[in-house]
Formats: structure tokens, C-alpha cells, sequence
């Protein structure tokens, strides 16, 4: 595995730990003889790196990235072998020398094709992904982002304004600083993130994280509102229907439950795939693997979707008909 970066330092720490096998002059050199590129870079960097790529690699490479905003990249590159993609892991501190063996292992990684991504090339980066241990799921890029700006980007916001006001408190009080207690740690551990990462995300996203502030707002408005007032009946309401939804959303387990196989005949034309993928996934049907066996004839092909969870396979074949695909036997 050939790797690459503008950091000397970054590269040569790379190979230190075994994390390419080869490190390359340039990104020509580095995807000369891929069967996929990942670029990682700052979101706005992304879409010139990722071009870059793409004139260099072989025709049947698939390229893809790793970035937290996707609808402003697959505006940018219009290209059947990029595929964008989002693995949602790791911590707030950058650079290979946190690298884990385990880093994917259950994470989610969200991909969004588009409707002229090769379906075969598709196929390849959702299997090299599951070897990975990370559970892809498709999703269209504004969908992402929109997602994206409540779980991730609303959360380093709201890390930030925390972290500065307890310090200005503290400065206007003339106060030492206090033993923190883990609350606080664990609500503002992403505060001060890698600027040069997430001022791109902030800026990329700009339209979609300021809605999810202003909704914040307003929710913690209501929230002073019902302090003031003393309710202790609205407050314990609101507390309790907190814990509720924090553990419906922590406890929600899509890769549980047996797998089963549907069979799709599908025409042979860009998009299919794609389309089937984003239309399984808007309806929360995680797809555990997939397989494309062209016709003889190339005219149409044979696509099968590993889908697990109760109920998966019923949900998955409504998806699909819904499509206008007629689905085979299940097992």
C-alpha cells in the first residue's frame, strides 16, 4: 500500500508504524497502481486532491475520501470512480501516531454515491469497507451534511461556547481555576479541535450547522424560561424525556439480528446501484455486503444485498420494488 503526503515528517511517521507499506514523491506516483485511493485532507483541499487523483490512477480505481461535508465535494468532482465517503471514528487528537488497528471496527462510514458512480466500483469500496470492520451505509451528500451538523459539527460548536464561557466566568470572578468535574470533560472533550480541519468544516457547512445552532438556541431559551419559572414538574419532564431519547438513539443496534439475501435483476446502467443503495439506506436497512454478476450479454445483471436486522429483508424487498426492481427469492 502506497501512500503519500505534502508533510515529510507525516510520511515518514506513516511508514515508522507500518502504516503504508511504500511512501511515494507525489500523489501520481502514490495512486500509479491502485485499485482504491482514499484522499485525506481538510474538507476545502478535498475536491483538488481528489482531481488530482482521479488524472492519475488507472481507469478502474475507485477513488473516494474521507471528509465530514459532502455536498460541496460532489458538486465539485462529476466523475464515475468517485465514490465520497465519511467514516465516522477516532478522536479529536490528528496525526498517524494515534492510529489503531481497531479504529473502524463498528463505526459507521457513510458513502454517497452519485447517480453516475460505477456500480462495480461501488461494489469494491463497500467490501474493502466492511474488511475495514465499518459498517457502510449509503446517503445522499445534503442529507449527510444536514445529519452531520446535528450529531458532529452542533457538538464542537456547543464544546467551544462551553470551554469560554466557564473561562470568562472565571476570569470575571477573579476565580482559580476549579477540579473540573467529568460532566464538563466529557461535554467539551472536542473543544479546540484541529483548526485546521474544522474551520473548513465550519465553513463548508456554514448553512446547515448555524440552523442547528438556532434551534439550539431556542431550546435552551425554553429551558431558562421553565427555570425561572420553577417547575419542577416541567424540569423533570424534560430530564427524563432526555435520558429517553439519549438511550434510543445510543442503543439503536442496525447490524443486529440475522442476515438475510435478496436477489435483484437490474438493467446495466450507471446509477442502478447507487440509487438501490441510497434507497435501502434512507429507509434504514443496513446493507452487510454486496455482490454484481453481470449478464452475458451486458444488458442487465444480477445484484445481491446481504441485509440484516429483523424485519430487514420484507423492508429491503419494498424498497427495491418501490424502485420498479422485481426481487428474487430470499434466504
Amino acid at each position: 500500500m502506497a501512500g503519500y503526503d505534502a508533510d515529510a515528517g507525516h510520511l515518514a511517521a506513516a511508514s515508522e508504524r507500518g502504516a503504508i507499506d511504500r511512501a511515494a514523491a507525489s500523489v501520481a506516483e502514490a495512486v500509479a497502481d491502485a485499485d482504491a485511493v482514499f484522499a485525506c485532507a481538510p474538507v476545502g483541499a478535498l475536491p483538488d486532491l481528489i482531481g488530482e487523483a482521479l488524472a492519475a490512477a488507472p481507469r478502474d480505481c475507485v477513488v473516494t475520501d474521507v471528509g465530514s461535508t459532502k455536498r460541496t465535494i460532489a458538486a465539485a468532482v462529476q466523475e464515475e470512480r468517485f465514490i465520497g465517503g465519511h467514516p465516522v471514528a477516532g478522536l479529536e487528537v490528528a496525526g498517524v501516531q494515534h492510529a489503531r488497528e481497531d479504529l473502524f471496527d463498528g463505526a459507521s462510514w457513510y458513502l454517497t454515491p452519485s447517480a453516475i458512480s460505477s456500480g462495480l466500483l461501488y461494489e469494491r469500496l463497500h467490501g474493502l469497507i466492511v474488511a475495514f470492520g465499518a459498517l457502510p451505509t449509503a446517503i445522499e451528500a445534503e442529507s449527510h451534511d444536514r445529519l452531520l451538523a446535528t450529531v458532529s459539527h452542533l457538538p464542537h460548536v456547543l464544546a467551544n461556547v462551553l470551554v469560554a464561557q466557564a473561562s470568562r466566568a472565571l476570569t470575571r470572578h477573579d476565580e482559580p481555576l476549579p477540579r473540573v468535574g467529568p460532566s464538563f470533560r466529557d461535554a467539551t472533550r472536542v473543544a479546540g479541535a484541529n483548526s485546521a480541519i474544522w474551520t473548513d468544516i465550519y465553513v463548508q457547512n456554514a448553512e446547515a450547522i448555524a440552523d442547528e445552532v438556532e434551534t439550539a438556541a431556542a431550546a435552551l431559551g425554553e429551558i431558562a424560561t421553565m427555570l425561572r419559572s420553577g417547575s419542577a414538574d416541567g424540569l423533570r419532564e424534560w430530564n427524563d424525556r432526555a435520558r429517553d431519547d439519549r438511550r434510543r438513539l445510543l442503543e439503536a443496534d442496525i447490524a443486529g439480528g440475522p442476515v438475510h439475501e435478496l436477489r435483484v435483476t437490474v438493467p446495466n446502467r450507471p446509477g442502478v446501484i447507487a440509487t438501490l443503495a441510497l434507497a435501502l439506506g434512507r429507509g434504514g436497512v443496513n446493507i452487510v455486503d454486496m455482490a454484481v454478476a453481470p449478464a452475458s450479454d451486458n444488458q442487465s445483471g444480477a445484484l445481491t444485498f446481504w441485509v440484516a436486522g429483523d424485519g430487514a429483508a420484507e423492508r429491503a424487498a419494498e424498497l427495491i420494488a418501490a424502485e420498479g426492481f422485481p426481487v428474487g427469492d430470499q434466504a
